[in-house]
């Protein structure tokens, strides 16, 4: 009986989801028939990002409920996180690129004076403590999720270390461990005086959930983050009851919850890279989770880097042999991260920016290679069948090897 009413408390929660979905992508589409009811429409919108071209840059923003892009003139001088008020033309927009992200013409527009708020605070605090522009840009990456150049960008990708610089759920782990213990002698000493009854994990887990969340508002609830906050909020949701926890069905619904409350999450790659990800972590766990525990999460490492290449290689060719090197760097960043945090606090991170000139401004021999369509589809189909057969994983990890081999050597 009670797997039965399990499977019918599962049933119901997906057509709630499903039913989320559809409302908010009428939601969406109601807002779309909105922009579309003139052929210009005004709104305002923060600067996201600029993309350089030899004679005008193309300029990415994001307005309320939409993000877009633009062709500005150099001569503007238009910089990351302005906020103007633009308007623009919609004859060309149709539903499908205003939830992917469209392109459009600039018809006016004016810079709007934008109120100060935490987010500026930090920026300007990363901005003091730093000179060199690329680690300015480093640090409002991996502190606010604030998108990167192209030079960055593709310092980035030749070292392949975009899952430590793009917010996701491997920041989030490191945040919840710093918060949760610089929590827990405190809260540890009012518990026992004042309320010893409680729990006292779950009461740091909640207070630690409760400024993550901040946190993910903080940075404009980055897809990659939002899937990693919706799993630990899982995860702490079935800690309480006693249900297993890292389970692909956990996944699964993760998946469902970010996708039905944001509809347009579905055409952003770094939430499926997000996805993922976790998916293979769950793959590495139900095969290897018996072993030394150190070499364990160094083999972990190396085969995390590997098994996700032919992913990655099929929608980004760029390939280095220093691709190796984010090896150690994701081991090292682990400590890193919570580090430079401190450091920014304190105002003295900029003892370590000589450390990271000399990584950043290392010359790297790149070329291209993409994972062919076939093998894309072939590698899908083993890595989900791996999930209930053990031969299906082996020929996964051939597939891995034989495609890393290819890809290197």
């Amino acid at each position: 009986m009670q797997k039965i009413q399990i499977s019918k408390n599962s049933l119901f929660f997906t057509l709630f989801l499903i039913f989320v979905f559809i409302i908010n992508t009428l939601f969406s589409y109601f807002s779309y028939k909105e922009l579309k009811n003139e052929y210009i429409f005004e709104t305002k919108a923060e600067v996201l990002n600029i993309y350089p071209k030899e004679k005008f840059d193309v300029i990415k923003l994001k307005s309320d409920g939409f993000e877009f892009f633009a062709s500005f003139s150099k001569d503007e001088n238009i910089k990351k996180l302005d906020f103007l008020n633009v308007v623009f033309d919609t004859r060309n927009i149709t539903f499908y690129t205003y939830l992917k992200g469209f392109f459009t013409n600039i018809l006016y527009f004016e810079r709007v004076e934008k109120q100060s708020n935490l987010k500026e605070k930090i920026v300007k605090n990363i901005e003091k403590n730093h000179d060199d522009f690329i680690i300015k840009e480093l640090f409002n990456a991996l502190f606010l999720a604030i998108p990167v150049s192209s030079e960055l960008r593709d310092i980035i990708t030749a070292y392949g270390i975009a899952h430590v610089v793009a917010l996701s759920g491997f920041h989030l782990v490191v945040l919840s461990f710093v918060i949760y213990w610089i929590l827990y002698f405190p809260y540890s000493f009012f518990q026992n005086r004042y309320f010893p009854y409680r729990n006292r994990r779950f009461d740091i887990l909640l207070i630690t959930m409760g400024i993550l969340f901040y946190y993910l508002l903080l940075t404009d609830i980055v897809p990659s983050l939002l899937r990693a906050f919706v799993l630990f909020c899982l995860g702490l949701y079935l800690l309480r009851s006693n249900i297993k926890i890292i389970s692909y069905i956990t996944l699964f619904y993760t998946f469902l919850i970010v996708v039905a409350l944001f509809p347009q999450y579905i055409f952003n790659i770094g939430f499926w890279f997000s996805i993922f990800a976790v998916f293979y972590i769950y793959l590495f766990i139900q095969y290897f989770k018996d072993g030394n525990k150190i070499l364990l999460y160094i083999f972990f490492n190396i085969w995390m880097f590997l098994i996700f290449n032919p992913i990655v290689h099929y929608f980004f060719a760029q390939t280095a042999i220093e691709q190796f090197y984010s090896i150690p760097i994701t081991i090292f960043f682990t400590i890193f991260y919570p580090l430079e945090i401190v450091a920014h606090i304190f105002n003295i991170s900029s003892y370590f920016d000589n450390y990271l000139k000399i990584f950043l401004e290392n010359k790297i021999y790149v070329y291209e290679v993409y994972t062919p369509l076939y093998f894309f589809i072939l590698y899908i189909l083993f890595s989900f069948l791996s999930i209930w057969s053990k031969k299906a994983f082996w020929v996964l990890n051939i597939l891995m090897i034989g495609f890393n081999l290819y890809l290197f050597f």
